[in-house]
């Protein structure tokens, strides 16, 4: 399969990207999730599926991941927004039927940066769609308050997370509370432990996305069995 390695300009900003297979007039933008990369697992099988389909594939690095790990530019939501918003720009040149494939936080970077795009199609595996909720989370789990957050900006917990301010207030003025044009089918496990099913079947009944269940399935589809419900999700949603 043709496979061309580049970067995308975002003003100074270069983001690594790939394209997967030929030029056709339907491309699928994929983005990846946490502590992923432009060629992860998924990422990869996803774009196979798609090439045989006739699709031309776009995957690239979000901040701080993949062949960004040492820059030092933050992966925050602006950030990410202004580059996914680039790499519309850039692949609208090249196919006029524009779909989208999201992981994880990676769904809720493109929510957030396509709402107002032409997008025909959007499939998301195991999606963020209430971040505020999922830092929350996390502050009541190691008893950190909204009033701590606030004065020492950013708190660095054991895990090796750290929860920034301007991150959470930024999460908390921008909820996923808008139009969204785009067909939804969701791939999601049972026991993902990090989006949380309620948000889930509120975030489907609001969109109206179509959503699989996998029992026992994680937030991270990696084991064998998840990757093969995958795969054959993906053969039976790419349009």
């Amino acid at each position: 399969m043709e496979k061309r390695h580049f970067y995308i300009l975002n003003n100074e900003i270069r983001i690594p990207a790939i394209l997967w297979g030929k030029q056709s007039e339907r491309l699928l933008i994929e983005v990846h999730g946490n502590l992923s990369n432009k060629e992860d697992t998924v990422i990869s099988m996803m774009a196979q599926k798609a090439v045989k389909k006739g699709y031309q594939v776009l995957s690239f690095d979000l901040p701080m991941h993949g062949e960004r790990l040492d820059e030092e530019y933050a992966c925050i939501p602006e950030n990410c927004i202004s580059d996914l918003a680039t790499v519309y720009e850039f692949v609208k040149y090249l196919a006029s039927d524009i779909h989208l494939f999201a992981c994880s936080m990676g769904a809720y970077f493109s929510l957030l940066a396509y709402h107002g795009f032409d997008i025909k199609q959007s499939l998301f595996l195991s999606p963020v769609v209430n971040m505020e909720r999922i830092i929350c989370n996390m502050m009541e789990g190691f008893q950190v308050s909204e009033e701590r957050l606030k004065a020492e900006l950013e708190i660095r917990l054991p895990t090796g997370q750290t929860l920034e301010w301007n991150y959470y207030r930024y999460v908390k003025e921008n909820p996923v509370c808008f139009k969204w044009n785009a067909p939804i089918a969701i791939l999601y496990g049972s026991d993902d432990n990090l989006s949380e099913g309620n948000e889930i079947s509120a975030f489907a009944t609001r969109y109206q996305a179509k959503v699989k269940v996998l029992e026992h399935g994680e937030h991270y589809f990696h084991t064998e069995e998840q990757l093969q419900v995958f795969d054959i999700w993906a053969d039976e949603n790419l349009l």
